[in-house]
């Protein structure tokens, strides 16, 4: 629930500055009025004479923020009007700092619910709207600069690290006399997922050897939102609203519908009517050619849940392993004969 922000109080000090006092200053170099403003999720949720904005701490730099500027007036000038715009200072700038150099931006802000990850519609609707804006997206016209463009082979260097990562932590467990639960259930499920990881790998670096630059239409390549899950599909009654661009970057754009579409059916216990169709209303908007299927298959194919685990575990305290990682591990190898026989349908006749 959010807060009212009580104007007449100042709750704590920064610097020997009140906090209020610190956002007033920020807000002051915008060109509108705020009539109330309400904390919500580390940002500050303004109603202005001018519609709703969020002022949020930034930390990239202000050549990106101009440009993912750019990106978001082009998705709205083309149709997508939900979109959070960021909005420009009074000196028309695109960043504005406080007095002690923190660096903030205000955006465009909608009022809705998030998506609904229980519901098919609201899924099938958010897979749309994602199609529908990497087409736009493919039309922008600008030069995308060398910061934002992910290389062909940074996918396999991050899968080939967290192989390394998951034999690291087989071999710590092993070396352990007494094992818990959680390290004897990691044990036992082990090699399948490392051979599913591994399997993966060699497809990649296959496919970086057959792959050509292509230009055009048919590229796989284009600004990917960067960060697309429920939370940031706002339904609204204007429509829905896609928030949170800051990831944004230039690389395969399937990666946005993997990444989605692995944390729904996970939710789903991979169902595979729910899968096809998800797959069905991406392609209707945008088709997705044969290059893009082994991609989308590659992204859900690693076993990035086991490795993300495992990880969990290493890096927390080993003496006591929260009740809640084995529930994470059970359920994922529960469900690995759904992952499997949905990975089989997508998958069968292109590896």
């Amino acid at each position: 629930m959010i807060e009212r922000h009580k104007k007449s109080a100042c709750e704590y000090h920064c610097g020997g500055v009140c906090v209020y006092n610190r956002e007033n200053l920020i807000l002051e170099q915008y060109p509108f009025e705020v009539k109330q403003t309400a904390k919500g999720r580390g940002a500050l949720i303004c109603e202005t004479d001018k519609g709703l904005k969020i002022l949020k701490e930034y930390r990239g730099s202000e050549g990106r923020a101009d440009f993912l500027y750019n990106i978001l007036q082009f998705l709205k000038n083309h149709g997508q009007e939900g979109v959070d715009c960021i909005v420009k200072t009074k000196e028309d700038k695109t960043i504005a700092k406080d007095i002690d150099g923190t660096v903030y931006i205000v955006r465009d802000w909608q009022e809705g619910r998030e998506c609904d990850t229980k519901s098919r519609d609201d899924i099938l609707k958010a897979i749309c709207q994602l199609a529908e804006i990497h087409s736009i997206l493919r039309e922008f016209p600008e030069e995308i600069p060398d910061y934002l463009q992910i290389q062909d082979d940074t996918l396999l260097r991050e899968n080939e690290r967290h192989a390394k990562e998951l034999k690291k932590v087989r071999n710590f467990i092993t070396s352990r006399k007494k094992k818990n639960d959680f390290e004897m259930e990691f044990l036992r499920s082990f090699d399948v997922f490392y051979k599913e990881a591994q399997k993966v790998i060699e497809l990649q670096k296959r496919e970086l050897e057959d792959s050509i630059n292509i230009t055009g239409e048919s590229s796989i390549y284009g600004i990917c939102h960067g960060d697309y899950n429920q939370h940031n599909v706002i339904f609204g009654k204007q429509g829905i609203a896609v928030l949170n661009f800051e990831k944004a970057s230039y690389d395969i754009q399937v990666s946005d519908l993997g990444n989605f579409m692995r944390k729904i059916l996970e939710k789903h216990n991979w169902n595979m009517g729910l899968g096809m169709d998800m797959l069905s209303a991406y392609h209707n908007v945008r088709k997705l050619n044969e290059q893009e299927m082994k991609q989308l298959y590659i992204r859900l194919a690693y076993p990035e849940k086991f490795w993300k685990i495992s990880n969990h575990y290493f890096n927390t305290s080993k003496a006591w392993v929260c009740g809640r990682n084995l529930e994470k591990l059970s359920k994922f190898i529960c469900q690995n004969e759904a992952r499997e026989n949905f990975l089989h349908l997508i998958g069968n006749n292109m590896v």
